[in-house]
């Protein structure tokens, strides 16, 4: 006999298969919460105060006004071109701290030949602060960029590279002027037109200040110098940008997102009214403005970041009536060092990755990531080819660059992006009504601000709410922790003195005549005309603190703040991993922790791999026993012979009264300098295992930076 089904000839779906509805799924997840209140357990708040919902509907997008904008088009959210990435991609960029100029020139032809199509320069101190090697001091010349102050080393350091063919980015520090004109000196003796390079040196003064707490001269001197080196790229009808926004120092620091763009667009708005201010026309000064945003570890935060700057920027260009076209922004996404790890420091290839693909998903013109090994070492070809790999990788294998805005008609996204816009343009009035973000920087707001939420994502890592893998949490204790390594600062101070002194006395008499007469007239000119004198001295064989020095004739007038704190949250349980490797070279051994893990198997596994897990974090040797011991004594005779400092008891809060009492008691008798921890936290237990003798308790929300700073000062004195 065959059950046969009979379908009708037009089944309707719609009937037989009613759509749940938004409020039938939180019903039914309430249910299954059992009381638990739904904002508790499924809302997640961020730091930036938004909060993040389990799941998102058409409804959370239906308000959104830019949702069914075109890339290309409007506010640009969607790309600044039609095309997307067809046309051309992202810039795959390197970022180079080389101090000497044959060695940086070395780096970049590898490079070059190996996927690299931009480069990135970082300028040591003195040099941005337009000061010759000669006139510094051991410890600054390359110290963390490079040190140049003539022409003949530019020609060293660009030597067979076709600047025609790759754009170049060099953030010259407070004042991009001196370096600017050495460059242009530079190119016009290669016969090559500015109006045919691309890229950008740019000045940030806010960054400077923020980074090292002074600026040395006044603002007006700044922003003069400023306005000069963009009217010299105007009237070169060169693309090449001039005025940097940075946001690297806000989240390296630990800023939300929120913050990052406030206070981005803070800095912007100063900027622009600036050189508005010293007669430059609106649109060309936007054309040569360069925005950095730091790329952190929270995927979908990053791609809303930089989606809602396109929308911010174009509303503050509305208000200075700039036309559609000439409102898209540029942006160089780097990804973030706050979250680099000492420890295990190849899961920072991870960590590079997915912040690499977040920002390329957001539409970044130019993309720096960061190398694995950049806490601790100089960057080698190895560890370069592998944060350069990510991007080609991301592009030829994941084919990135083939989908136009693929976080388009994502619920999520589109409503953080709106969110995001909506909290930074709350915040960039807050700022305005201040007096503008130079103000909020000098009343310590700024500061402030990101130091209560550096505060609080410290905390949250050192009770592991946040996880940094293979650092606070999956630690490998076999690990051998390297030790940061720094260049030999006294040879390449020594190299560079003896060669600017050099450089300073060749040529002939006349040649050192003509460049002093050119420095003199620098000096007794504050207009435009310098430019030129400065790049004919530079030319004549000029160094770049003779040319900076005669622009700021007119003396210092140092500012000074108190900087941001930059510091990666992974540094306080690298210092716990270095405390454990300075006891092992005084005993002999690493600290040790003995688990007397007490009763069956099911009974104490849950605690003793959650203590192993916590020690580990402190790179402490752990003793963990094949099973469980059956009574106190013989616990307690282990845990002697273990010879370990510390001994955790691991059960079950129902046995733990009248388990801890014999353990301590047998362990403190015979070795009173013994420490004794609890895994758990019964809180009406408490008191009396401290009666008992309890040194320490360690639970799931506790403070593991502080619980083994405190154990390893004690297990040291």
């Amino acid at each position: 006999m065959s059950l046969q089904i009979k379908l009708e000839e037009k089944p309707d779906l719609k009937k037989d298969f009613r759509i749940p509805t938004f409020d039938d799924w939180k019903k039914q997840v309430e249910e299954d919460l059992k009381g638990e209140p739904f904002e508790k357990k499924l809302i997640t708040k961020t730091y930036e105060a938004i909060e993040l919902k389990p799941i998102y509907t058409s409804d959370d997008i239906k308000e959104i006004p830019f949702l069914n904008n075109f890339s290309g088009f409007d506010n640009f959210v969607r790309g600044a071109k039609a095309s997307g990435y067809h046309s051309s991609i992202w810039e795959i960029a390197q970022e180079y701290s080389n101090a000497l100029p044959e060695d940086l020139n070395e780096a970049l032809r590898y490079d070059l030949e190996r996927g690299l199509n931009s480069i990135n320069i970082s300028l040591d101190l003195p040099t941005q602060l337009g000061i010759d090697a000669d006139q510094s001091k051991t410890g600054e010349v390359g110290k963390g960029g490079l040190s140049i102050s003539g022409i003949r080393k530019m020609q060293v350091l660009f030597d067979t590279i076709d600047l025609r063919e790759y754009p170049l980015h060099i953030e010259a520090g407070f004042s991009a002027l001196p370096f600017t004109l050495l460059y242009a000196a530079f190119t016009r003796e290669l016969r090559i037109s500015l109006m045919n390079l691309k890229g950008s040196i740019t000045s940030d003064p806010y960054d400077f200040i923020l980074r090292h707490g002074f600026l040395p001269y006044s603002l007006k001197q700044i922003f003069d110098e400023i306005k000069f080196a963009t009217q010299m790229m105007i009237r070169s009808n060169s693309p090449m940008r001039t005025i940097g926004i940075s946001g690297m120092n806000y989240n390296n620091a630990g800023a939300t997102a929120v913050q990052e763009l406030a206070f981005v667009f803070a800095t912007a708005i100063e900027y622009l009214e600036e050189m508005i201010n010293r007669g430059l026309a609106v649109e060309e000064v936007v054309r040569r403005m360069k925005f950095t945003f730091g790329i952190g570890s929270f995927y979908f935060m990053e791609i809303a970041k930089l989606r809602a700057a396109k929308l911010i920027w174009n509303n503050i260009l509305k208000l200075y009536n700039v036309p559609e076209e000439s409102r898209k922004i540029y942006i160089h996404g780097k990804t973030s060092f706050y979250n680099q790890t000492l420890i295990d420091p190849y899961v920072n290839i991870l960590r590079a990755t997915t912040e690499a693909f977040s920002a390329i998903v957001a539409g970044v013109d130019a993309l720096t990531t960061i190398p694995f090994n950049s806490t601790f070492d100089s960057p080698d070809d190895f560890s370069r080819r592998v944060a350069r790999n990510t991007q080609i990788i991301l592009k030829e294998e994941s084919h990135l660059d083939q989908v136009i805005d693929p976080a388009a008609g994502s619920f999520f996204v589109e409503n953080l992006t709106a969110q995001l816009a909506e909290s930074s343009w709350k915040l960039l009035q807050q700022i305005d009504e201040m007096g503008g973000m130079f103000k909020a920087i000098q009343n310590e707001f700024v500061l402030n601000e990101v130091k209560k939420i550096a505060e609080a994502r410290k905390i949250d890592y050192a009770k592991r709410k946040s996880v940094l893998v293979g650092t606070n949490m999956y630690a490998n204790p076999e690990e051998e922790v390297v030790e940061p390594r720094q260049p030999d600062y006294e040879d390449i101070y020594k190299k560079r003195v003896e060669y600017i002194q050099k450089y300073r006395i060749s040529g002939e008499d006349q040649k050192h005549k003509n460049i002093l007469d050119k420095l003199q007239i620098i000096a007794d000119t504050k207009s435009y005309d310098l430019v030129e004198t400065a790049i004919e001295a530079y030319i004549d064989g000029a160094a770049i603190g003779e040319v900076a020095s005669s622009i700021r004739s007119a003396g210092k007038e140092e500012i000074r703040i108190q900087p941001l704190d930059v510091q990666r949250p992974a540094e306080m349980f690298e210092e716990l991993r270095f405390a454990s490797e300075n006891y092992k070279k005084k005993t002999g051994h690493k600290p040790k922790v003995f688990l007397a893990t007490m009763g069956p198997l099911k009974q104490y596994k849950a605690r003793a791999d959650f203590s192993r897990g916590f020690f580990e974090v402190g790179g402490f040797e752990v003793i963990y026993p094949s099973n469980g011991f059956a009574n106190t004594d013989e616990a307690v005779t282990k845990a002697l012979v273990s010879e370990a400092e510390i001994i955790t008891i691991c059960s079950t809060d129902d046995t733990y009264p009248e388990l801890v009492p014999e353990i301590v008691k047998g362990i403190k008798t015979k070795s009173p300098q013994r420490i004794i921890v609890l895994a758990g936290c019964p809180k009406d237990q408490i008191e009396e295992h401290k009666k008992s003798g309890v040194d320490e308790f360690i639970y799931l929300g506790a403070d593991v930076q502080k619980v083994i700073s405190a154990l390893l000062n004690k297990i040291s004195n």
